[in-house]
C-alpha cells in the first residue's frame, strides 16, 4: 500500500535554502506571494517523479540551464540533499552538478525505519535505480527477519512513484485535455490532464456512482452542463475518445472546445478529487486560476472532502481559497533574505484575530506572512 508524505527535509533546491523535517498532515495548504518559493516547492515534486521514472536526464535537459536548480547556483550550493520519510520507510538521495552543466545523483539510499540503517542503492548515477532495486531481499528488523513479502526498495518505490503532481495551466485550444485521447490511456489521470477523456469514460464503465456524482458537481459551477457524450470511435491502430457533451434544454452535441477555460480547468480538478482510487498524495498548483469565487468555494469543499482519501498538498494565492481551511492546515511561504521560508499557522496564537476576520483577511492585511520580505 502507497503511503504518504510525513515528512521533508530538502536543502538547496532553488530558493529553498534549508527546510527541515516538515511536517506534512492530511491537507497542506501553502499560502505566498508569486516569488515566495511556492512553486519550486511544487516543483520539487516534479524532479522527484522524473528521477524515480528514470526520465530525469530528459526533463533537465528542458530545463537548462540547471545550475539555477542550486540555491544561488553551483558557486554556493554543490549539492542538493533530501530526505523524504513516509509510514516506515525513507528514501534519501543528493544531486550534484557536472562539469558540463549537468546533473547527476550523489548517493541513493534507502531504509526501513525499524530495521536498521540507510543502505546505498546507488551512487554517482544518470538516473535512480530505484525501480531496477525493487525486487532486494526483505528486510531485517532487530528482532530477526521481517514478515514483509518485499524489500524496503519495493515499499519506497511504491510510494513514491504514486505521489502526483497535477498543474491544468495549458487550456488552450491545443491543450491534451481538448484533444481526441486512445482509449487505453485510462490508467492514470495525467499531470497535465491530457488523457482526461479516457480517464472519465473508463471511470463511468467501472465506477459509476463516483461517475454521476462528478457530473452533478461540475453542474454546481456549470448548471448548463447536462452530462458528458463520451462516444468511442474507431481509429487505425486504437480507439480513441473526445471530451464531447450535452448542454441541458437542447440535443447539439458540443465539443471540449466550447468548454471555457475555467470550466475545464475545474472539470480536471473535479476528477483529480473524486477519482474512486487516488494517489496517496497529490500535488496541486495554484488551482484557482480563471475560476469564479462561487467556484472556489465549491473547490474549497472537494479538497477537504478529498483529504480524507488522499494527502493533499496545494500552493495558492487565492485569499478566497484560504477561506476554506483551518489555520493549521496552512503553510506560509515566505521569501526572507533571498530564502523560502516554510512556517506552519498556529490556530491559538490567531485565535483573537480569526474572532473578526477570515484568513484571507488577515494575509491580505500582512498579520501572516507568506509574502515577500527582505528586510
Amino acid at each position: 500500500m502507497a503511503h504518504k508524505l510525513d515528512k521533508l527535509t530538502i536543502r538547496g533546491f532553488k530558493s529553498i535554502a534549508s527546510v527541515e523535517g516538515l511536517e506534512l498532515g492530511q491537507l497542506n495548504v501553502l499560502i505566498g506571494a508569486n516569488g515566495a518559493g511556492k512553486s519550486n516547492f511544487v516543483e520539487f515534486f516534479g524532479v522527484l517523479r522524473a528521477l524515480i521514472e528514470q526520465r530525469f536526464q530528459s526533463y533537465m535537459e528542458g530545463h537548462r540551464p540547471t545550475d539555477g536548480y542550486f540555491f544561488n547556483g553551483v558557486s554556493e550550493t554543490k549539492e542538493i540533499e533530501v530526505d523524504l520519510r513516509f509510514g516506515r520507510n525513507r528514501y534519501v538521495f543528493s544531486l550534484k552538478p557536472t562539469d558540463d552543466g549537468g546533473i547527476m545523483l550523489g548517493e541513493e539510499r534507502t531504509q526501513y525505519l525499524q530495521g536498521g540503517g540507510l543502505r546505498v542503492i546507488s551512487s554517482g548515477g544518470r538516473d535512480s535505480v530505484l525501480r531496477n532495486r525493487i525486487d532486494d531481499t526483505p528486510v531485517t528488523t532487530e528482532m530477526g527477519v521481517s514478515k514483509a513479502k518485499h524489500g524496503v526498495n519495493y515499499y519506497v518505490w511504491e510510494s513514491v512513484s504514486n505521489w502526483q503532481v497535477y498543474h491544468f495551466h495549458d487550456t488552450s485550444m491545443t491543450a491534451g485535455m481538448r484533444r481526441p485521447v486512445g482509449t487505453e490511456q485510462c490508467d492514470r489521470l495525467q499531470s497535465d490532464g491530457s488523457n482526461l477523456a479516457a480517464f472519465l469514460l473508463n471511470m463511468r464503465k467501472g465506477h459509476a456512482s463516483a461517475y454521476e456524482l462528478l457530473e452533478k458537481t461540475i453542474r454546481r459551477i456549470a448548471p448548463y452542463f447536462d452530462h458528458f457524450d463520451l462516444r468511442v470511435e474507431e481509429g487505425a491502430t486504437e480507439d480513441f475518445v473526445r471530451l464531447r457533451w450535452r448542454q441541458q434544454g437542447t440535443n447539439y452535441v458540443f465539443s471540449p472546445g466550447h468548454f471555457s477555460d475555467g470550466t475545464i480547468r475545474f472539470i480536471c480538478l473535479a476528477t483529480v478529487l473524486m477519482q474512486p482510487e487516488p494517489p496517496a498524495t497529490v500535488i496541486l498548483d495554484e488551482p484557482e486560476l480563471g475560476l469564479h469565487p462561487e467556484a472556489l468555494e465549491v473547490l474549497g469543499g472537494l479538497l477537504r472532502s478529498a483529504s480524507t482519501r488522499m494527502q493533499i498538498i496545494v500552493a495558492t494565492q487565492s485569499p478566497v481559497l484560504l477561506n476554506q481551511f483551518e489555520a493549521e492546515q496552512v503553510i506560509t511561504v515566505d521569501h526572507v533574505n533571498g530564502r523560502s521560508c516554510f512556517t506552519r499557522l498556529n490556530e491559538d496564537a490567531l485565535s483573537s484575530w480569526l474572532n473578526d476576520y477570515t484568513l484571507g483577511d488577515l494575509w491580505e492585511k500582512g498579520t501572516i506572512q507568506g509574502g515577500v520580505n527582505n528586510a
